[in-house]
């Protein structure tokens, strides 16, 4: 049977910690996220996405706007964001989808460093140059998006089944393992009860081998990006370089 992680922290670099493996809703009907979300918390998970407030748990909220005044950047929110910190109504605060330009350029003028940089991140997408940076600064990574997306066929591959019958674990385990493994926390997305339990309950300490095998899936596979929403602004600077589909 798979080696349990499911109690595995982060630390961030502001001291705080956040689990390793989380629970996201991004795009589930009101209905459904509740019914999922209370699936959530009776399967032990303490890591959510869009104020699912319970005592103990991690969670945290998204600003959705995402058109502003043309003579308003991402540099002014910033600086607002970091006066709330003063205020007490937030203990942490973070970024979502920034490439290592927008990184680059939100360093070198903010007084706080993002604690997390929530991001597509999979076997296909590992953002490797924007991992070493945010390293560098000590940003914690969360992938949303771990298990792939529509027209996925990670779960299918050949390499992944095979660990996870050794593993006695689901492929999805594997995905998730793989990415707790490379440093990152993982949020993945379901309304299946039986899967939102087994997602945070089968995961295991992967292997040296293990990784290598999954970190190659890139190389054969071909980079892609399965969640590419249009914001009317150029976003996700580094696939070209990275030769993402």
């Amino acid at each position: 049977m798979a080696e349990i992680i499911q109690t595995k922290d982060f630390f961030l670099n502001t001291g705080a910690k956040i689990p390793a493996i989380g629970f996201g809703t991004w795009k589930a009907g009101p209905g459904e996220a509740a019914a999922a979300v209370q699936a959530a918390f009776e399967a032990g998970y303490r890591h959510f996405v869009r104020r699912a407030a319970r005592k103990g748990a991690f969670t945290y909220g998204k600003e959705d706007r995402t058109v502003h005044d043309p003579d308003w950047d991402f540099i002014d929110t910033w600086r607002e964001m970091e006066k709330l910190l003063a205020t007490g109504k937030v203990k942490d605060i973070g970024v979502a989808n920034f490439s290592t330009v927008n990184m680059s350029k939100l360093l070198g003028s903010c007084k706080v460093i993002p604690a997390v940089n929530q991001t597509e991140i999979q076997p296909l997408l590992p953002q490797k140059k924007l991992n070493a940076l945010c390293q560098q600064h000590g940003i914690h990574q969360t992938a949303f998006g771990p298990l792939g997306g529509s027209g996925s066929t990670l779960h299918e591959d050949p390499i992944v089944n095979t660990i996870a019958k050794k593993r006695g674990c689901s492929s999805g385990n594997v995905l998730l393992s793989w990415g707790v493994r490379k440093g990152w926390s993982v949020i993945p997305k379901s309304t299946n009860p039986t899967r939102i339990a087994s997602n945070l309950q089968k995961c295991f300490h992967m292997d040296d081998d293990e990784t290598a095998q999954i970190d190659n899936l890139v190389t054969t596979l071909g980079g892609k990006r399965f969640n590419r929403p249009n914001w009317g602004t150029t976003v996700f600077h580094d696939d070209q370089e990275a030769n993402v589909q």
